[in-house]
């Protein structure tokens, strides 16, 4: 049986990105691969929209990230903000936790978006807070947070913001400098099409001196250290040079069809789904959903997890479940990276035939549809090529 992957993470790679991880290993202290590691970073900054910010490239997942820009910003006694509205976003406390930081939870109902306007409440309150941490895209709901907004207050206080764009960057639009962005963390096997096992982050200059103050222990995840190997085009420690190098391919392959076509194709593709879904009865969880991963209520008494079961095992559609007080609860349909309008439209199939094995009434055909009918009345999108 063919397997379609349209789980939030990890997503589907490319022929092409497959192609690079085949190639052979080559040295990351040789020239070569310093060129490899310019244009990289050179293609980061531009889907990252940043001219001059640091760019560090780490072996580790996306959460390994997240704990690098706890360490290098905070000291055991700081206090954080930190924005809680899902799993991910829960981790940012947990973090600072670990390192003896002092945090004032803002804790959104999962499903819900912050108010902007609560933490600049808690920032004029609280004039002593030194981080304040979010969340793009919240992946165990599919909500979207407005990063523009939140950068905006946060910019005119001595606060730096922190944003964990893992399943976002890529999909969404991000304008780290006009947004006044501080540090933008991001996972590879997401939007950026390769394997798990690489994420980045990209530092501003009043983060940069965050980090000097900062006086947490931290020793791979060191942002100084990366500094100064960045500055050679090189990682601190031993770069996956063979991910880097599929990484580079897929950001060939998202500035070759142009961030901004990126962007709106995620659009298209996810607000399709969206109306698919709408269309057979079931109900989006996120009020303000985002782009990349869609997170659905399944009609009462068809529990998610047979749902999502019959969707893999009959159909070969692979989604993933609920997490924590979400599971068993809802599915979550990914549509990010290499995803296109038919495997939208194949999701969707596997939805409707899923719920009538399952025992519930559905007019085959009814949201497949409606996905199309939005798929088709957008004629400036060009259907991206495999």
């Amino acid at each position: 049986m063919k397997k379609y992957l349209m789980t939030p993470g990890p997503c589907p790679v490319p022929p092409e990105v497959r192609l690079a991880l085949s190639r052979p290993v080559i040295h990351h202290r040789t020239e070569e691969y310093h060129a490899i590691h310019a244009a990289v970073v050179d293609g980061l900054r531009k889907i990252l929209k940043t001219e001059k910010n640091d760019v560090f490239l780490f072996a580790s997942t996306g959460t390994g990230a997240m704990e690098s820009a706890v360490a290098n910003t905070l000291s055991a006694g700081d206090k954080a903000i930190v924005v809680r509205g899902g799993k991910f976003s829960e981790r940012w406390g947990e973090l600072c936790r670990a390192y003896g930081a002092i945090f004032i939870p803002l804790d959104i109902e999962w499903g819900k978006s912050v108010d902007p306007g609560l933490i600049e409440k808690q920032l004029t309150e609280n004039p002593d807070v030194r981080v304040v941490f979010t969340t793009l895209c919240e992946t165990s709901t599919g909500a979207k947070t407005d990063i523009e907004a939140i950068g905006t207050i946060v910019a005119g206080t001595g606060a730096i913001l922190v944003v964990d764009a893992v399943t976002g960057l890529g999909v969404s639009e991000v304008e780290t400098d006009a947004w006044g962005l501080d540090v933008v963390i991001c996972g590879g096997q997401k939007a950026f099409m390769v394997p798990t096992g690489l994420a980045f982050v990209c530092v501003s200059e009043k983060a940069r001196e965050r980090v000097d103050l900062a006086k947490s222990p931290r020793y791979y995840f060191d942002y100084r250290r990366a500094k100064k190997a960045a500055d050679k085009n090189e990682t601190a420690w031993s770069a996956p040079a063979s991910l880097i190098i599929a990484l580079k391919e897929s950001i060939d392959r998202i500035l070759g069809e142009g961030v901004e076509n990126v962007i709106a194709r995620h659009a298209l593709l996810s607000g399709a789904l969206r109306t698919g879904v709408e269309a057979l009865g079931l109900k989006v969880l996120a009020d303000s959903p985002a782009d990349g991963v869609t997170a659905i209520l399944p009609p009462e008494g068809i529990p998610a997890d047979d749902l999502r079961k019959t969707m893999l095992d009959k159909y070969g559609v692979h989604v993933a479940g609920g997490q924590e007080r979400l599971r068993g609860k809802i599915i979550r349909i990914g549509t990010m990276g290499y995803c296109d309008t038919l495997d939208v439209i194949a999701a969707l199939s596997a939805l409707e035939m899923s719920l009538v094995n399952l025992g519930y009434t559905v007019d085959l055909g009814l949201g497949v549809r409606a996905a199309e009918e939005v798929l088709m009345a957008t004629k400036k999108h060009k259907r991206h090529k495999k």
